[in-house]
């Protein structure tokens, strides 16, 4: 079983993404160290052992992140997390994003049920389209699919047709 580091919801392994929020997963992998070959020829008197690798934990959240819908020029405030799914809920979709961008005519935009997913990372953000069918754009650059592209504050994105405008910056820094 894997354990999703976002929400802690149980996977099976091999699992890649998870059901309920959608977010990559990492299996915990075994390394095992066997005997080794000294540069002499003979061999080294280790013990077979096995360690778990698995992910640091979550930093501390010490950034702030919003995306302006620029048609509407509603600022949604992205919290508590650094990970989101960007996308629009769809009847009987069994995964839902976690900014649900329904209420901006995402359907008409083209933006896909699961459409890119927006990380901060050490005061930094990245975007990823996860195989969306409209694409997703920065700079007017459509972005290859599962390819992390950084982004800098005030950057537009486009998830189909849908402009949005990142906003973000250290905790304590005021928007202009």
């Amino acid at each position: 079983m894997i354990l999703c580091p976002n929400c802690q919801n149980k996977e099976v392994s091999g699992a890649v993404f998870c059901s309920r929020c959608g977010a990559q997963l990492l299996e915990a992998e075994t390394a095992k160290t066997n005997l080794i070959e000294t540069a002499d020829g003979q061999k080294a008197n280790l013990k077979q052992t096995t360690s778990n690798l698995r992910p640091p934990p979550p930093a501390a959240l010490d950034a702030w992140l919003s995306l302006h819908i620029t048609e509407t020029g509603q600022i949604l405030t992205l919290a508590d997390r650094n990970e989101f799914t960007l996308g629009r809920v769809a009847e009987s979709q069994p995964i839902m994003p976690d900014v649900d961008l329904s209420p901006y005519n995402a359907y008409a935009h083209g933006v896909s049920r699961l459409h890119a997913v927006i990380k901060l990372i050490n005061n930094r953000v990245i975007i990823m389209d996860l195989g969306s069918s409209n694409g997703t754009y920065v700079g007017g650059n459509r972005l290859s699919p599962y390819v992390e592209c950084p982004l800098q504050h005030g950057d537009f994105i486009h998830l189909g047709k849908l402009k949005i405008q990142v906003l973000f910056g250290p905790k304590g820094q005021k928007t202009e």
